[in-house]
C-alpha cells in the first residue's frame, strides 16, 4: 500500500466514526410532527387560534436559536443568528403549507441555518436539546442550511445559487406532478443581484415555473446597510425579468402573509412566478411612522426610549421600520439594526449576529419572548391532537438502478461501423434519442443553443414541452436548473445539461461545484442525478483555435469525481453511445467529456470488427492491443485512444511489444490500475487531448492519477498531452495534436526512451 491509499484508508477510517451516532440523519426518519398543516387550496385565511399557535411557535424557536448561539458562544464562537431569528416567522408558515411531493420549499440565504433549525425543532422534527448544543458542531447540524427531516434537499452555499436551482424544482415538479406543485423560495436582499440569481428569474418567467419567491429585505448586508452597498430596488429589475412582485407591508404579519402566499400560489398554478416583496412602514397620507410607534407596534415602548435616549436621538424621529427585521424579537441587536438602516447614532448590523459577551436569561427576559396566555392554550391544543406523520427519505445511492434500456431496444440501433469515421457526438446523440424514446415521462433536457452541436436534438423530439428547457446562453443557470430537476420527484431520471466544455470550464462550472455542498439525508455530500455532457472537449474542436477551446476538461473531471458515479472520456462513436446506455442506467451524478471531430472507429485487433458492440455492457478498462511478451504499455484516455494501436504495430516491429489499454472513465475498480501497472514493469506512456501540466505545476490530468500510481511502484513512466496550451495553429485536430506532440510517432519514441 502507498503512503498516499494509507492515508486515504486512515480519512475513511475517521468518516466511519463521523458518520455514527448522528440523530438526524440516516436513510429513511419518520416523523411525528405537530399537526400544524394549511391547505392552502381550500383554506381562505388562517383562524385565530392558527395564528396564535405561528406566533407561539416563533417565540419558541427564537428562544432555540437564543439558546443555541449562547452555547456557541460557550466555545468562542458565533452565527448568523440576525437573519436566522429574522427567517423563522415566514418559515414557519411555509413549513405548514408543504407537503413535500408536490409542494416543498428551499432557502437561498443559507447563512440564516440557526431560525431554520430551530423553527424545525419547533414543529417537532428535530430535538430542540440537539440545536442547542449540536448546532455547527459534528455532522447533524453544519452552520448552512442542509438536508435534515423536514428539511429541504437544496443544501444553501453561495448567495443567489438557489434561485435557479428551486426553478428547476418547480418545473420538474410540474412536470410529475401537474396541478398543484409549487415551490417557495426564501431569500435575502443581497443575492438577488448575483448573475445566476438574475438568470434565474428569466428562467422562472421563460418556463413558466411554479414558483414564489419571499425575500427577506431587512435592508443589511455583511458590512452594513444594503443602501451603502448596493443602493438598487429590487423590485423594478426582477418585475422587469417576469416575475410578478406581490407587495406587503411586513413578513411578520402572519394574516398578510398567508394572503400573499395564497396569491402567489394561485399566480403559480396559472405559471406566472411571483415574488412577495415587504415593503416594510414609512410616514405617508397622515399616518406618522417615527420611533415611538415602533416601539408600540412590538410592545417594547420603554425598550425603544430607552435605547433612543443613549443615543439621543427624538422618539419622534421618522423611520422606515423593514418589513423583515434582523435579529426580530432580540430586541437590542433588533433595535441596532433599525438605527442603522435608518443611519443613526446608534446603528449596528448583525448579520454576523452571536452571543458572546451577552447574558442569555436577560435576552430571554424581554416582552418578546413572552408568550400570552392565548397564544400558550393554542400551542397546547395543537399540541394534544394526533401528530402528523411525516418521513424523509435519502436519495437513492449513487449506482442505484435508474433507467434501463432493454437489450432488444438496443440491438435495433446502428452505429457507424470498421472502417469509418465518426463524431463521438453521434454516438451520445443515439445514446440520448434511444433512452429519451423509451423513457419520454423521464427524461429532462435544459439546452444552451447548442442542440445542433452537442447533439441532444434528437432526444428532444420524444419528450413534451414540460420535458425540455432552452435557456440560451446562460449556461450557469441552466446547470444550476438542472440540479433542480434532480430533487424534484423521487424514483429514476435522466437530467442532461449541455454545453461546450469551454463553457463548463468557466461560465457553467457553478453547476458542478454546487456537488460539493449537497448533502444527502445520510450525511454524505455527493453529486445529484444530473449529466453534465460537455461536448468539443480538449484540442478536437475543429479549427476554432483558442476560441473557448476546453483543454481543461479532464482535469475538471478529476476534480468533481470525489462527487460523481463515474466520468466517461469516449474514444469513439461506439463507446460514447455505451456510455449514455450506461450513465441512464444507474442514479447518480455524471460527466461526460465529448469530442468534436471524426475519429475512427476502433477496431479489434485481428480487424475483424469494431473494438464494441451496441449491445455491449460499458466497461472501464477495454484492452485495445496486447502482445505476447509485452512488459510496457499505451494508456489512452480519450479521442487519441487510435494513436496507441498505430504506435503499437510500429513497436512491434523494433522488438518491443507494448500493449495498448483505454481508460473508458473512471474512477476505475479499487486496484484496478494498480494490479495493471504491476504487468509493465518497464515502463508505461499516458496520453490524452486536455492539460496534462507543467514542470512548475507537476504532472496533472490523466497522466498525473498514472503517475501517483505508478512511481509508488517504482515503474517508470511518461506522458503526452498539452502542456504549453498559450500557442497553436489553427488547423484540424490532427495538426494541432501534432504542434501538442500528441501523435503515433511521439509515442513510439516515450515507449522506447522509458
Amino acid at each position: 500500500m502507498s503512503d498516499f491509499q494509507k492515508v486515504a484508508s486512515l480519512q475513511e477510517k475517521r468518516n466511519e466514526a463521523l458518520m455514527t451516532g448522528n440523530r438526524c440523519l440516516g436513510q429513511r426518519i419518520s416523523s411525528e410532527v405537530l399537526p400544524l398543516h394549511v391547505d392552502i387550496e381550500t383554506t381562505g385565511m388562517l383562524g385565530e387560534a392558527q395564528t396564535q399557535a405561528f406566533t407561539a411557535l416563533q417565540i419558541e424557536a427564537a428562544r432555540t436559536a437564543i439558546r443555541s448561539l449562547a452555547s456557541l458562544a460557550r466555545i468562542g464562537e458565533l452565527d448568523h443568528l440576525g437573519g436566522g431569528l429574522e427567517l423563522i416567522p415566514s418559515f414557519l408558515l411555509t413549513l405548514a403549507l408543504m407537503d413535500y411531493e408536490r409542494r416543498e420549499f428551499t432557502i437561498e440565504h443559507a447563512h440564516t441555518s440557526v431560525g431554520y433549525y430551530s423553527a424545525l425543532s419547533a414543529f417537532g422534527f428535530i430535538d430542540p436539546n440537539l440545536v442547542v448544543e449540536g448546532f455547527r458542531r459534528g455532522l447533524d447540524l453544519p452552520g448552512h442550511v442542509s438536508w435534515v427531516p423536514g428539511g429541504t434537499q437544496q443544501n444553501g452555499g453561495r448567495l443567489g445559487v438557489m434561485v435557479p436551482v428551486a426553478v428547476g424544482q418547480a418545473l420538474g415538479k410540474r412536470a410529475v406532478y401537474g396541478k398543484g406543485s409549487w415551490v417557495v423560495v426564501h431569500c435575502g436582499d443581497a443575492g438577488w443581484i448575483s448573475g445566476q440569481a438574475l438568470d434565474g428569474f428569466n428562467g422562472a418567467h421563460v418556463h413558466q415555473a411554479p414558483i414564489t419567491f419571499v425575500m427577506h429585505r431587512n435592508g443589511i448586508q455583511l458590512s452594513g446597510s444594503t443602501r451603502s452597498i448596493m443602493d438598487k430596488d429590487p423590485r423594478p429589475i426582477i418585475h422587469a425579468l417576469g416575475v410578478e412582485i406581490l407587495e406587503i407591508p411586513s413578513l411578520h404579519d402572519m394574516t398578510a402573509l398567508y394572503q400573499a402566499y395564497r396569491q402567489g400560489y394561485a399566480l403559480a398554478q396559472q405559471g406566472r412566478p411571483s415574488l412577495i416583496y415587504p415593503t416594510g412602514y414609512r410616514s405617508e397620507k397622515g399616518r406618522r411612522v417615527d420611533l415611538r410607534l415602533f416601539g408600540e407596534m412590538y410592545g417594547i415602548p420603554e425598550a425603544v426610549a430607552e435605547f433612543a435616549k443613549k443615543h439621543d436621538v427624538p422618539l419622534d424621529r421618522e423611520v422606515w421600520i423593514p418589513g423583515s427585521l434582523m435579529s426580530f424579537r432580540d430586541v437590542g441587536p433588533m433595535l441596532e439594526c433599525l438605527f442603522l438602516v435608518n443611519g443613526l447614532p446608534g446603528g449596528a448590523g448583525h448579520h454576523d449576529g452571536h452571543m458572546k459577551g451577552r447574558n442569555e436569561d436577560e435576552v430571554l427576559s424581554n416582552p418578546m419572548f413572552r408568550m400570552t396566555e392565548a397564544q400558550t392554550q393554542a400551542l397546547k391544543s395543537l399540541r394534544s391532537q394526533p401528530p402528523r406523520k411525516v418521513v424523509t427519505e435519502a436519495r437513492p445511492a449513487p449506482g442505484s438502478p435508474n433507467l434501463s434500456v432493454p437489450a432488444e431496444a438496443i440491438g435495433k440501433v446502428k452505429l457507424p461501423g470498421s472502417g469509418q469515421k465518426a463524431s463521438p457526438r453521434d454516438g451520445t446523440q443515439a445514446g440520448y434519442a434511444l433512452v429519451a424514446e423509451r423513457f419520454p415521462d423521464r427524461v429532462f433536457v435544459v439546452s444552451c443553443d447548442l442542440d445542433a452541436s452537442t447533439r441532444l436534438a434528437r432526444a428532444r423530439t420524444f419528450l413534451a414541452p414540460d420535458h425540455q428547457f432552452e435557456m440560451s446562453i446562460e449556461e450557469q443557470a441552466a446547470a444550476l436548473m438542472a440540479n433542480g430537476l434532480a430533487t424534484s420527484t423521487r424514483g429514476p431520471l435522466l437530467n442532461v445539461v449541455s454545453t461546450f466544455a469551454a463553457f463548463f470550464e468557466g461560465i457553467a462550472r457553478e453547476g458542478m461545484d454546487m456537488w460539493q455542498y449537497q448533502r444527502n439525508l445520510t450525511g454524505v455530500n455527493e453529486g445529484l442525478n444530473v449529466v453534465f455532457h460537455l461536448s468539443h472537449v480538449g484540442a478536437c474542436t475543429g479549427r476554432d483555435h483558442f476560441s473557448g477551446w476546453g483543454l481543461d476538461w479532464v482535469n475538471v473531471g478529476l476534480t468533481y469525481l470525489p462527487y460523481l458515479h463515474r466520468f466517461y472520456a469516449p474514444a469513439d462513436v461506439r463507446i460514447a453511445f455505451l456510455s449514455v446506455v450506461d450513465m441512464a442506467a444507474h442514479y447518480g451524478g455524471h460527466i461526460i467529456g465529448v469530442p468534436r471531430d471524426n475519429l475512427p472507429v476502433l477496431e479489434k485487433q485481428d480487424g475483424v470488427g469494431p473494438l464494441w458492440e451496441a449491445g455491449d455492457p460499458w466497461e472501464a478498462i477495454t484492452r485495445y492491443r496486447t502482445y505476447a511478451g509485452a512488459r510496457r504499455a499505451i494508456f489512452a484516455f480519450g479521442a487519441p485512444a487510435f494513436l496507441g494501436a498505430e504506435a503499437a504495430e510500429a513497436l512491434k516491429g523494433r522488438g518491443i511489444p507494448t500493449d495498448v489499454v483505454i481508460v473508458n472513465g473512471l474512477p476505475l475498480p479499487k486496484g484496478t490500475l494498480e494490479g495493471l501497472l504491476a504487468s509493465y514493469r518497464e515502463g508505461v506512456v499516458t496520453i490524452e487531448d486536455g492539460k496534462i501540466g507543467t514542470p512548475e505545476t507537476g504532472v496533472r490530468g490523466f497522466a498525473g492519477l498514472v503517475a501517483s500510481v505508478a512511481g509508488g511502484q517504482g515503474i517508470a513512466h511518461a506522458h503526452l498531452g498539452i502542456t504549453d496550451p498559450r500557442i497553436a495553429p489553427s488547423d484540424g485536430h490532427m495538426e494541432t495534436w501534432a504542434h501538442f506532440g500528441i501523435t503515433a510517432e511521439a509515442l513510439v519514441e516515450a515507449v522506447r526512451g522509458l
